[in-house]
């Protein structure tokens, strides 16, 4: 199963830092940047999610909630979060099933580093699934989506 632009979001609840379950209807009237990451502490990972947490205030200026999900438990989440002051919910997928709603595990069951910018109403807005995942998109990029979203 994959998800594609114009597509209702799959819901989802799953166990975030901070000791409580995050629903992805929670958010329902405020657009969501969904960050799927392949792992707590990988340098590519840090990085991503540490220009995500430093430009933080250009999607809280949008009103967005920046949503991180990987595959490790809480409490390596609640490590990497505390080590790095991440200010945005680090959710733990251990079972893959939301990666494997939205289309993001590669062919041997890995986590592949993708984006979905979902707008206000639930509807998935922008995609974007890396094949190799060395690289990440630019917060600009982001912010345009968000920029263009429907009111």
């Amino acid at each position: 199963m994959s998800v594609a632009i114009g597509d209702v979001a799959p819901a989802f609840t799953l166990r975030a830092t901070g000791g409580k379950n995050v629903s992805l209807g929670d958010y329902l009237g405020h657009p969501v940047v969904l960050v799927f990451y392949p792992g707590d502490d990988s340098p590519v990972c840090t990085r991503q999610l540490n220009t995500y947490n430093d430009d933080l205030s250009q999607f809280s200026a949008m009103n967005a909630q920046v949503l991180a999900i990987s595959p490790q438990g809480i409490e390596s989440h609640e490590k990497f979060a505390a080590e790095h002051g991440f200010q945005f919910p680090l959710l733990a997928d251990v079972d893959k099933a939301v990666a494997a709603a939205y289309g993001t595990l590669g062919p041997l069951g890995f986590q592949r580093r993708s984006i979905f910018v979902i707008d206000r109403s639930g509807i998935v807005r922008y995609s974007h699934r890396a094949i190799a995942g060395l690289t990440f998109r630019p917060v600009g990029e982001l912010v345009d989506v968000l920029l263009g979203l429907p009111r």
